[in-house]
Order: structure tokens, then sequence, then C-alpha cells
């Protein structure tokens, strides 16, 4: 039997029975619309959790830190002399060798200092000393989320003396009460913002300076301690205290990155640059003294890559040149395999009705078995197979397939429309930012045809075989 002869006697047969066969149809619809509606849930809420997390900076990073100021006391305890290269220097030559790897964006020291800050609030006749965490924010930071709730505007550039602060050290400023709204709802007002904006805070903060004079070794007597010996005739510095005014550009809610490179929450922020800049001794600077460097050492460098996707070929890199490093994905492993889990579990209960929908298909074709017996019995007679007989059940099994998974198609995605939609009304009411937690992405809607047609040909295994099987002869005396 010809292609075509196949798909119009297939067509007409469709078309006799059309509301049983539309029935089974909608049938495969409903089943579909599920599985879509159930698989484009959980690849949203991937998808959305990727955005939010891939834009709060922390998994396109990687911290590196030098291996010898992570040994354990036990290794301390055990290895006290400790030999000049058996710990690579986390210095500038280290720093020049990030920055060169393949998907490398950026390479920064992570300098956070505890500094003392003045500021004239209005109103009042003298400066109010305020002291808290200072960060250094490098300019790829803009791209973060948090910037989207920024009040006033970024660094106008790498050595700008500008600064950006916390909306709860705003507060502080003005004298104003905490503000006990959610973080992403915190926002200063305009006449409150007014006080702030161009507004001159004075930083106070320790600068380091190196002592010339400490270059000659002064004579030491012999301590038990190989270290303390080492570093009486290393290179010295002086601390020198200075002030620097910056002007205030900036307010946002929270600390970008989510405060997780550090463990105390930063106040102010000024550009990573100015901040390198202004050599503020750090609390590393004693240790960094004790052991030998060709340059500046780092007691940790941030590493930031283009995409996500290098982390782990850039983390292998470092690692292979003998430094310890760490990646929020090290720490997040879980994540993945809990989404894989949670696609599983849609697949399942979404294919239920796809199960009942496959057994509405062989209950009408069983049917349409009996009621066209005498018409198998004459297309046997005049030549055709068992072959051709199966194929044509095959045919009207997989075109109410594919009618039934592009309804369903259609269907599901729709039923994800309106629930977006409901659920952003809902979240704009209670001043949440809107977002898309259904997505229905192209290969979604393949793999649903592909199992609608894939289950209705199963489905019509049964009821082809068996009008393969009939008698002719017999098929011919049924009335």
């Amino acid at each position: 039997m010809k292609s075509y002869d196949l798909v119009e006697l297939a067509g007409r047969n469709l078309r006799e029975a059309v509301l049983r066969n539309s029935l089974t149809t909608m049938g495969i619809s409903v089943g579909v619309a599920s599985l879509v509606a159930m698989l484009s849930l959980g690849v949203g809420l991937q998808a959305l959790a990727g955005k939010q997390l891939g834009r709060s900076g922390l998994f396109d990073s990687i911290v590196v830190s030098s291996k010898q100021d992570f040994r354990s006391q036990d290794e301390r305890r055990q290895n006290r002399i400790v030999q000049t290269g058996e710990f690579k220097a986390l210095d500038d030559t280290a720093r020049q060798q990030f920055s060169k790897m393949n998907g490398v964006l950026d390479v920064y020291p992570d300098i956070r200092v505890m500094a003392e800050t003045r500021f004239l609030t209005p109103g009042d006749k003298e400066e109010k000393s305020h002291f808290g965490m200072m960060a250094g924010l490098p300019g790829s930071a803009r791209g973060s989320e948090v910037f989207d709730e920024l009040q006033g505007s970024f660094f106008s550039g790498p050595m700008a003396e500008e600064t950006i602060i916390l909306d709860d050290f705003a507060r502080e400023l003005l004298n104003l009460p905490d503000d006990t709204r959610p973080i992403e709802q915190r926002r200063l007002n305009q006449e409150q913002l007014n006080q702030l904006m161009g507004k001159t805070i004075t930083l106070r903060y320790a600068e380091r300076q190196e002592n010339a004079k400490a270059a000659t070794p002064v004579p030491a007597r012999p301590t038990d301690d190989p270290l303390a010996d080492q570093a009486s005739g290393m290179l010295g510095f002086t601390v020198v205290r200075k002030e620097k005014p910056l002007k205030i550009v900036g307010v946002v809610p929270t600390e970008p990155y989510g405060g997780m490179r550090g463990g105390v929450r930063g106040k102010l922020f000024i550009p990573t640059e100015l901040a390198e800049n202004l050599k503020m001794i750090q609390p590393t600077d004693l240790r960094a003294m004790m052991r030998p460097s060709t340059g500046k050492s780092y007691f940790t460098l941030v590493v930031k890559l283009k995409s996500s996707s290098s982390v782990k070929e850039v983390q292998d890199k470092i690692k292979g040149l003998g430094f310890s490093t760490f990646s929020i994905q090290d720490a997040s492993k879980g994540l993945e395999r809990f989404f894989r889990i949670l696609d599983m579990f849609l697949l399942i209960f979404g294919s239920l009705a796809l199960a009942v929908a496959s057994l509405g298909i062989i209950n009408t074709l069983v049917m349409a078995i009996l009621e066209r017996r005498r018409e198998i019995g004459i297309m046997k007679a005049l030549g055709a197979s068992d072959m051709d007989v199966k194929k044509l059940f095959f045919v009207e099994a997989g075109a109410m397939g594919v009618l039934g998974g592009l309804v369903g198609s259609a269907l599901g995605w729709a039923i994800g429309r309106v629930i977006n939609i409901g659920t952003n009304i809902y979240m704009q009411q209670q001043d949440i930012p809107p977002q898309t937690f259904w997505v229905v992405p192209w290969w979604l809607v393949g793999f649903a045809m592909v199992i609608s047609v894939g289950v209705s040909l199963i489905a019509g295994m049964y009821p082809a075989a068996r009008a393969a099987k009939l008698d002719p002869v017999q098929a011919l005396r049924h009335e």
C-alpha cells in the first residue's frame, strides 16, 4: 500500500469517529500539558537559581591563597622550620600568572580593613566618628544583582575617590532608626538621599610605609623560633596615620557578593585599585613580613572569570601551580544533584496523565477494530498484507499523538504563563521584583512531542497486532 493511500485512509477513518477520536486526542493533550507544565517549572526554577547565583558574582570567582597560610596547627608544630621554597608565595608574580590564564577576566586582592570614618551629619555642629569594615570593590562588581537596587551611581573610575555605602550605615550617618523591612525593600527616601549624595566622608586608616633603615640586618640573639630569627633581618615598615576624603556616590541595601568573602559585613566600599594605592596596613602584613618574597604579597587573591563554566579548568591550573583554591561551586555540587532529582520527580508525576491517555488510545483503536472488521477483511482480500494493516493503525495512533502533542505543548505553555502572571501580580503587591518561574524552551517542546508520539505508537501496538491477525474470511462474514 502506498504511503499516500495509507495517510488518506487513516485520515478518513479518524474523521468518521471524530468525537471519540477528538476526546482521545484531548486526553493526550492533557497528559502532555501536565508533563510540559511540570518540567517547565523545574527548568524555570533552575534557570532562576542559576541567574541569581550567577549575578551574585560568587559562582564565577575563585579565592586563591598560599598553602602556608592554611596549614593545620599540627603541621606547624611538626614542621617549625619552613624551608624557603617549600610553599609558593602569593605575590605579584603569581598574580600575573593568574591573569594570563584563558577565561580570566580580572585578578584582584580581597581588601577588607577596619577603619574609622568621620561625617558631619546635617543639623550637627561637629563631625562624628563611626567605625566599621571598609572593603575594596572591583569594577567587575558592577554587574552584580545588588546594584539593581543601587540608589545613586557606581564609581566613575578605578581610582575615583568615591565611596558606596551600605543602607544600614547610611541610616547610622543620618541618625535614623534601624529599618526592619526586608533587605530588598530598604530604600532611603529622596530627602534622606539628598543629605548624603555628593557629601564628603573622611576615611581614617593606617598606611604602611617601608622603612629603608631596616634594610640593614640587625644582629640578634638566636632564639628557639627559626621564623623569628629569619624575620629579624627582614625589611620592616612604619605605620602612619592617614586621612582620605571620599565623595558618597551611592547607597546599596546589602553587601555585594553576599558578604561571603569576609567574616564581617562591609559598611563602605571604595574601588579596589584605589584601596591598593592607599597602601592600607592589613592584619596579614605582619605575617607577610615573616616570609621571603620577591615583591608585594597577598593573603588572598580573587580570580574573576568571564564564565562560571571555566571555574574547574582554571581552578585545576592554579592548584597545579601549588596554591590553595576555593570556589562556591566546591560547596554547591549538591545543588545540581537536587535539580536533577527534582526534574526526575516532576517527569514521573507529569507522565502519569500521559499514561492514562495511552489507555484511551488503546480503547479507541480496539473499538475501531470491532467496528471495521469487515473493512479490514476487504483490504486483506484485495491484497493488503498484515504489515499494511499494522501501518494503518500506527498512522492513526501517530496522528493522534502528533495533534495531542501540539495542543498539549501549547496548553502547558499557557498554564505556565497564567501562573507566572498571577504569581508576579502577588509579588508586586508584596514589593518583590517579578520573576519568571515557568520556562518552556524549544527542546522541551520537542521532548514532549517525541514522548507524545512514542506513547501513542506504543499504545497502538496491541490494536495493530490484533487487527493484522484477523482472518479475512471470518472478517467478511461479520455484519
